[in-house]
Order: C-alpha cells, then structure tokens, then sequence
C-alpha cells in the first residue's frame, strides 16, 4: 500500500468515509420538505461523530456537499448553506468537549462568509482534539483535488510526479492539518452504489459498504456493524496471503 504521508496526534485507528446519501428522499418519502431531511441528517452526523471512537476511528470524513451538488435548486443550495453555518456554531463547544478536531477540505472560494467564518472558528477551537479527527467535504471534487495537487507537485519541480510527491502535494491542498491516511472503509448511505467522485486518491484500497439505510436513519449500531463487516474481511492490498506450509506426507516403508 502507499505510505501515508500524514503525520498527526491523532491516535491510530480506522479511516472511515462516508457518503451521506438520501437526505431529500428520507423526507419525501414522510411527505416532508427536502430541507427537513437534510436537518435530520445533521442530527445523524451528530450520532455518528460520538459513535466513531468507540468503534475504533480515528478519522472520520464526510461527503456534505459535492461540487456537482451546486446544481440543485437555489432554494436548496441555500437551506444547505445555512444548516452548515448552524452546524459548526451549534456543535463546536460539543466536539471540544469530546476530544473532536475538526477540519473542512474543499473548494471555499465559493462559500459565503458567513460559512468561511463558521469554518475558521470551528478549525481554530477544535485545532487540539486528539480523539478523533473530523473532516467534512463541503464544495469538494476529488478529480479537481487531485488537478490542483499534480499542478502544485510540478511547480514544485517534481519531475517526474510519483506517487509519494502527489500525496504530499493532495495532503498540502487540503490545508494545514486536514491531511489524512488513506480510506480503510468506505461507506455509502442511501441505496447507491458509486463513488461520486468522493476521495478518490485515498480510496485506492478502501473496502466499500453500501447501505440502503437513509442517511437521517443510519444509526451508530448501522456504523458498528459495518465496521465488523470490515473487520471480518480479508485485506491484500494486491497481494497474496501467507498459506500455511504443509508438512510433507509420510513416506510409506
């Protein structure tokens, strides 16, 4: 497996991704708005985030707002913006009580300053979590990471680009302190199965759990069991598994 690049507090354990899929369907299906799923959602974030340490993560990121995803609605788009300022003023004193650091990675250029400065305030109040670091993707693609990183590591002089210099270049991009180990599991909530151009670099050898569970109604017994599922795999990362050698047969006299 490549080497991971990062150096952090953060104690080891499971890199989990997760997808959080199927917000706006969860409230359809209720006969509620979008919006009321995607508040939900955040209520779920919440559940897993406390979860995640006792299940063995270390870090833990979350797909909350692709770049693709700017081409919903206005009204949504905006409801989405909102809840995400509310979500980092109203969980910061939580997640420093709880060890939390918390990063965001993705564009922010598009971000409003309200957003920005709910961003700088959470990162700056959380900066010394060592239980578990979260990352959320908000504005993020990881084609245009991976673009920005290889522009970054050529200007640099790396030539050629290895993967050791992309890596160093991806985890700079991120800013300083999100870097994170490669993906152990990769989770997808919402009955899809795709990668939606979420880490696309660091899944390389991810193990991949779909789930057709709702995001609002995911649970952190939802999260436990697909970390035991990850357990009971067997991981070669391209390799083969050392088989037992078998003692010779007996010769007959």
């Amino acid at each position: 497996m490549r080497p991971s690049t990062l150096i952090t507090s953060i104690p080891p354990g499971l890199h989990v991704g997760i997808i959080m899929d199927g917000n706006g369907r969860w409230a359809v299906a209720r006969g509620l708005p979008r919006s009321a799923g995607h508040r939900r959602g955040a209520e779920t974030v919440r559940t897993i985030v406390e979860a995640a340490p006792n299940a063995g993560i270390r870090t833990l990121t979350l797909y909350a707002f692709s770049s693709d995803n700017w081409r919903r609605p206005e009204r949504e788009v905006a409801a989405l913006m909102r809840l995400f300022r509310a979500y980092l003023r109203g969980e910061t004193r939580r997640l420093v009580r709880n060890g939390v650091k918390l990063t965001v990675i993705g564009r922010r250029d598009r971000l409003e300053l309200p957003v920005l400065s709910a961003i700088d305030a959470a990162e700056t109040a959380t900066a010394a979590g060592t239980t578990l670091h979260l990352r959320l993707a908000i504005d993020y693609s990881a084609r245009a990471a991976l673009a920005r990183a290889a522009s970054a590591a050529a200007r640099a002089g790396a030539a050629p680009i290895t993967e050791d210099a992309l890596g160093v270049a991806l985890g700079a991009a991120y800013g300083a302190g999100a870097a994170a180990p490669d993906v152990d599991l990769l989770i997808r909530t919402g009955g899809e199965r795709r990668l939606s151009d979420f880490l696309l670099w660091e899944c390389a050898y991810a193990e991949l759990w779909f789930s057709d569970i709702m995001w609002p109604a995911f649970t952190a017994d939802d999260l436990a069991a697909a970390v035991a599922d990850f357990h009971a795999r067997e991981r070669r990362f391209g390799g083969l598994v050392a088989q037992p050698v078998q003692a010779p047969a007996a010769r007959a006299v």
